[in-house]
């Protein structure tokens, strides 16, 4: 007997336009009908992955290269770096809000869902804002103790957190060869620590900061998977409640660190090149809230700590190689260790997600411990 016409319609492969539309959307289904929906293809789900996680390479790179710019140029040299956080949440705030109304005024030209703050929402959401304020002061307060340092050994403690977090909240298992990789992009870290311990620039105080900045890292991944659910998965919302709850955290630091006085004693203040930099940034900004709860959505908060962890070590070598620098054995053995470890992670989460596709019918439990 033939199949139906419907049924083969939907079955035809996807075009690449419909699969960077659905990881940009964080469309969770490829098909319509409710069946197909349950299980997407591996290969459907790999390259939505492989695009989500570019995505988020490619902005964060654009970031640090604006963050240079700004903080460490010889024609701005802005020495306030929660100011500048602080003006991304807002002008990502506004940009929601802006689209949000526009999709109400023309409902077929612009897709967008409605945004309000809703008391009930923003308290389930309440968590990752102070998260993230926590993170962006710890972090900056931690780099003048202990530089390089404070980052390599921050990436290590944040991957062993996230194993943590992710089993104790949102109750995911991790397999033996999940820890095994993840042992080894620790390991690797760690000889980056070691490498500059020796350089003298660790300290106890540093070290501190690194705990508290890697603990609010852990923590902001792990519950922007638990408060997706809440908002209907909708990565914007998650942008809009985080960035507006966000600023109105940040003003008690900017006050008691004298940030604004910085701002207000700034030579290149009523410049147009200078917002329109920060303007610039604020739009990056904006997109890496959202690769980033877009990551986190289509993955899981370990596997988005472990891609950052190998995009700022590839961005190491490559930047080592274009300047021409020298680097010791324990700085290659270091980034090679954690390249090489995040490599073996993403074969492994790809061999499980495979496997559990490939099992009949397999149990609730086993596909949480197999979260890619």
């Amino acid at each position: 007997m033939l199949p139906d016409p419907g049924t083969c319609k939907l079955r035809d492969p996807l075009k690449r336009s419909r699969i960077l539309h659905m990881a940009l959307m964080g469309t969770p289904e490829p098909y319509s009908e409710p069946d197909a929906s349950q299980e997407k293809p591996f290969l459907l789900r790999a390259l939505q992955i492989a695009l989500v996680v570019s995505l988020y390479w490619v902005t964060t790179v654009c970031m640090v290269f604006l963050n240079k710019y700004l903080l460490d140029s010889s024609y701005l040299q802005l020495e306030s770096p929660i100011v500048l956080t602080f003006y991304q949440c807002l002008v990502t705030t506004l940009l929601c809000k802006g689209l949000s109304i526009l999709a109400i005024c023309f409902p077929g030209a612009v897709d967008f869902p409605s945004l309000c703050l809703e008391l009930r929402m923003a308290r389930n959401v309440l968590p990752l804002p102070v998260y993230f304020v926590g993170l962006t002061i710890f972090y900056n307060i931690g780099q003048r103790y202990m530089g390089v340092a404070f980052y390599t050994l921050g990436r290590s403690l944040t991957i062993f957190f996230n194993v943590l977090f992710s089993h104790q909240i949102l109750k995911q298992t991790t397999s033996s060869y999940v820890l095994l990789t993840c042992g080894i992009i620790i390991v690797g870290f760690w000889f980056g620590v070691d490498h500059e311990g020796m350089e003298g620039s660790l300290s106890l105080t540093g070290i501190l900061f690194v705990v508290l900045t890697s603990l609010s890292i852990s923590l902001n991944a792990v519950y922007t998977k638990k408060v997706l659910p809440a908002l209907d998965g909708s990565i914007w919302r998650l942008t809009f409640y985080n960035n507006a709850i966000s600023c109105v955290f940040f003003l008690p630091p900017l006050l008691l660190l004298g940030e604004l006085r910085t701002l207000r004693l700034f030579v290149q203040l009523g410049r147009a090149h200078f917002w329109g930099m920060m303007t610039l940034r604020a739009l990056f900004g904006l997109a890496i809230s959202y690769v980033t709860g877009l990551q986190i959505k289509f993955t899981s908060p370990l596997t988005h700590n472990v891609s950052g962890a190998a995009k700022a070590c590839a961005q190491a070598v490559l930047g080592m190689l274009y300047y021409e620098e020298t680097k010791s054995f324990l700085w290659w053995a270091s980034n090679l260790l954690v390249l090489g470890g995040s490599s073996a992670y993403t074969w492994v989460r790809g061999w499980e997600m495979k496997k559990v596709q490939e099992e009949p019918g397999p149990k609730e439990d086993e596909k949480s411990s197999m979260r890619v």
